[in-house]
């Protein structure tokens, strides 16, 4: 028997739908499911199903935190990145990864802490794709430390930390470079800059980044596509890799190019 926790984007309704015929099907095989999955029922899971898009699969890496469950992510989205397979194939999939025949690949993930000038915490917490501190004006401008050195400051809509993972989300939008998942770097991409150097750096996964709001306007914070915090002059957000990890199940022929081809509509030539 296992445990099973159900994540469920609550705008999709046929999401919704295949979520109760899931909790159902899985009680009728003699497993326990947790459904909707809460953070205080995580603890004890074998396994997390996401139904929706990359968002949902997100929203499940937030409520396990450290808990080392994997997640199986069942595409209801538009692009679907994150996600192992579709509606049809789901019961399938379920079963081969509780019986141990389906891949799981560790992802590298990102902890961030945000600070007051003063030292004060503001806000905390780890995230698989992305830290983003963005304008709430016309534009921001940040000061960047690499481990303790000064490199230099951005004037841009903002500044992007991202995984790999995170590497085809917003970073990919704001033309930063497609990586590896399994490779493990830090990349910091400028959004918009006002500047001429503008190119993502991409950075060791050893390495401490940390932005500092500069001028008098204020900005915000995103983890992961939710507002951390509001940052002001002086404030500073520290991203380092994270001693977590996010376990996806992944196909057993996934190969990095196959994927970049299926989800962006690459065409053989």
């Amino acid at each position: 028997m296992g445990i099973v926790g159900l994540v469920v984007h609550e705008r999709r309704q046929e999401a919704i739908d295949q979520a109760a015929d899931l909790a159902q099907w899985l009680s009728d095989e003699g497993h326990e499911v947790h459904h909707p999955l809460a953070a205080e029922s995580s603890r004890d899971l074998d396994l997390v199903v996401s139904l929706g898009g990359d968002g949902s699969i997100l929203r499940a890496v937030d409520l396990i935190g450290e808990s080392n469950i994997p997640i199986l992510g069942v595409n209801f989205g538009q692009l679907g990145y994150l996600t192992a397979c579709e509606p049809s194939g789901v019961k399938e999939t379920i079963l081969e990864v509780l019986e141990g025949q389906q891949n799981i690949e560790d992802r590298m993930m990102l902890h961030v802490k945000v600070c007051k000038k003063d030292g004060t915490l503001l806000g905390e917490t780890h995230v698989l794709n992305d830290v983003v501190v963005e304008r709430q004006g016309p534009t921001v401008r940040v000061g960047v430390t690499l481990d303790g050195s000064y490199f230099t400051s951005y004037t841009a809509d903002g500044l992007i930390v991202a995984t790999p993972t995170g590497s085809t989300a917003y970073a990919f939008s704001a033309q930063g470079p497609i990586v590896d998942a399994l490779h493990e770097s830090i990349q910091v991409t400028p959004i918009s800059a006002h500047m001429l150097f503008d190119r993502t750096m991409v950075l060791a996964p050893t390495t401490e980044v940390k932005v500092e709001v500069l001028g008098g306007r204020t900005a915000v914070c995103n983890a992961d596509g939710q507002e951390l915090a509001v940052v002001e002059e002086g404030d500073q957000v520290v991203v380092t890799a994270s001693t977590q990890v996010t376990r996806l199940v992944v196909p057993r022929d996934r190969h990095f190019a196959h994927v970049l081809k299926s989800k962006f509509g690459l065409e053989d030539r």
